[in-house]
């Protein structure tokens, strides 16, 4: 399927790794111009000459989006190269805190990095989408936003945040042939997953091979219809889509990735 997306150009945050770099890479192989963001510099041209090296196109915005300074400088990089058609807000963070240890001053660094972050690059650069009247605004959101554990209080509070910020945006954004969307990952399979998934195999009595320890995480911790985590390509295929003109009459919508994991109806 042609996505149409040749000549766009697209600034993924946090695309150095993870959802965001296999993200940038899918958008760039559909023939966007990506932007590379992250706050470590050589491991965002390292995925932009990954790009570059694939025949695509890409260059790179470094800075830290949770301070207004960053977000300038992330902009004015981005927008270096020519108007941004594509806002993916992938940047942010997580930890294991619960509710016992997790502060008031967590839970506003946490929302600062996970909320304020994106609505910084929204404030940015979708007013140049409004008056070009194309564009389109992505935020990665999570089943947890729907469906919160005990764990994370502060990190699903910024997920349901996510949520919600993208249905405001849309009807803000209403006939301007702008859109703004989620989609909503369920537990995907990134470096930093494996690792926690791994450290914490022992307590729970999983053993054997990584794939047994991944049916057996993926049955008891995060259960879904197919019995295994998600990939980073199976969240970019659902930006890319939404991306892409194909999406045109989607607005204000939630797609959720997660294999089944948050059990609706709805």
């Amino acid at each position: 399927m042609e996505l149409n997306l040749t000549g766009k150009r697209a600034l993924v945050t946090g695309s150095s790794t993870g959802l965001g770099e296999a993200t940038a890479k899918l958008l760039a192989a559909e023939g966007a111009n990506v932007v590379i963001h992250g706050r470590n510099e050589s491991r965002a041209h390292a995925v932009a000459e990954e790009i570059r090296s694939a025949d695509g196109e890409a260059s790179v915005a470094v800075g830290d989006l949770a301070t207004d300074d960053g977000a300038d400088a992330v902009a004015a990089a981005a927008l270096a190269g020519g108007p941004i058609d594509i806002l993916v807000n992938n940047a942010g963070a997580y930890d294991q805190v619960g509710w016992a240890d997790a502060t008031p001053a967590i839970w506003a660094q946490t929302y600062n990095v996970n909320v304020l972050s994106g609505v910084r690059m929204i404030q940015r650069l979708v007013p140049g989408m409004r008056e070009r009247r194309w564009g389109r605004v992505v935020q990665i959101g999570g089943g947890l936003a729907l469906q919160p554990m005990a764990v994370q209080p502060h990190y699903n509070a910024t997920l349901a945040a996510r949520h919600n910020m993208a249905v405001s945006l849309a009807r803000d954004l209403k006939g301007t042939g702008v859109t703004s969307n989620t989609v909503a990952p369920g537990a995907i399979l990134v470096d930093t997953v494996q690792e926690l998934v791994t450290s914490i195999a022992p307590a729970h009595g999983w053993s054997g091979s990584w794939d047994e320890i991944e049916r057996a995480a993926a049955n008891e911790w995060v259960p879904n219809d197919l019995g295994r985590f998600g990939r980073p390509d199976e969240i970019a295929a659902a930006v890319a889509y939404l991306c892409s003109d194909f999406a045109e009459y989607i607005s204000g919508a939630t797609i959720r990735v997660d294999g089944g994991t948050i059990r609706s109806a709805f």
